[in-house]
């Protein structure tokens, strides 16, 4: 998510050469970048220092907002057999570690290059099923804790900028329309093999750190919301999973400087094929597409509007009762804006069941 250009920036820290002059962000143009006569207005537009070191901190915003804002980030996570039935009173804790790692597309007309970033995250959930209406529903929760950084040359000046705290909450309720019964632990010795149709609603919260002098942030301060129907279809051992969603942002009213922030839907796609070799013991492949999300800062677009394509694997084994692991990995194969990330991720899962 890169920012419309503006010539006054955020105060981020960066790293210098001791023999580099400092600039900051939200400093005036420099005397010497103006244009002194109007004969100065005809040679070809050279962007100046303030406008460059804007641009850098619109990258950073980027790889951070990519992240943790877009939560459609955390981007456009790949999350297989999101649908599939569960017993009724069952209580997952969940802890995920994720580490993210990759390159920061930036505007290749500025001096800016080799920007990259690296993320670890740490996320906290909570889940627990249960009837509602004659059919099965559950309710979750999770909090992470973010730590990264974005690093790059800045008119060959090595540059880097360092955040971490604890990021935005999010719920998500989801129902399952039609399929599997909800059924007690004891009498779901085995899920029906019919096709089981949910849908979902994920709630993100601005409950994360965030401070508006800066650009670059944790939290997004914003509410996001996505609405999303599922389909889980299972062949045997095999089994396929789809689910066709979209994001809805409201409008962060107090960015940068009193900036009004806001961005369109963000429209996600996923499809999962993967094989079960037991209960708690399966293996997946994951693709997923994400389009739409352009930002609007003060009624101008920046151009970052998204058309990416992620792929990946997923594999759980269980090891122990009640306990289960989860290792994933996901990779960009088309990314047109934002961070084009690496991601590997562990969850550690207990389970356990009440009424």
């Amino acid at each position: 998510m890169v920012a419309p250009l503006y010539d006054s920036c955020n105060q981020t820290k960066v790293v210098l050469p001791v023999d580099q002059p400092a600039v900051t962000l939200d400093s005036p143009t420099p005397v010497h970048f103006r244009a002194r006569s109007r004969a100065a207005l005809d040679r070809p537009f050279r962007p100046t220092m303030t406008r460059i070191w804007c641009r850098w901190a619109l990258a950073c915003a980027s790889a951070f907002g990519t992240l943790l804002a877009n939560a459609p980030a955390c981007s456009q996570e790949l999350e297989p057999r999101s649908y599939s039935p569960s017993p009724v009173g069952t209580n997952f804790l969940v802890a995920t570690y994720s580490h993210l790692s990759g390159d920061v597309l930036t505007d290749s007309s500025l001096p800016i290059t080799g920007v990259q970033a690296q993320f670890n995250l740490l996320t906290l959930g909570y889940v627990r099923t249960f009837d509602l209406l004659g059919h099965t529903a559950s309710l979750g929760v999770g909090v992470p804790f973010a730590r990264g950084n974005v690093s790059g040359n800045v008119i060959d000046a090595p540059t880097e900028v360092h955040r971490s705290g604890i990021g935005d909450t999010r719920l998500r309720f989801a129902y399952n329309v039609f399929g599997n019964p909800p059924l007690p632990p004891e009498a779901f010795t085995k899920p029906e093999s019919t096709t089981s149709l949910g849908t979902s609603l994920t709630v993100i919260a601005p409950s994360g750190q965030y401070v508006d002098s800066r650009l670059v942030n944790i939290g997004a301060n914003r509410w996001a919301f996505k609405p999303e129907l599922g389909i889980s279809q299972p062949f045997g051992n095999w089994f396929m999973d789809g689910s066709a969603g979209a994001w809805f942002f409201t409008a962060n009213n107090d960015f940068f400087r009193g900036k009004k922030r806001s961005q369109a839907p963000l429209m996600i796609f996923q499809l999962h094929v993967g094989y079960g070799f037991r209960p708690g013991l399966w293996v997946a492949g994951d693709i997923g597409y994400a389009a739409g999300g352009r930002t609007t800062t003060n009624g101008v677009d920046a151009a970052d509007r998204s058309a990416n394509v992620r792929y990946g694997m997923t594999f759980s084994v269980p090891i122990a009762r009640g306990w289960s692991t989860k290792l994933a990995f996901s990779h960009g194969l088309v990314t047109r804006a934002g961070g084009d990330f690496t991601s590997i991720s562990l969850t550690l899962q207990y389970r356990w069941f009440s009424r």
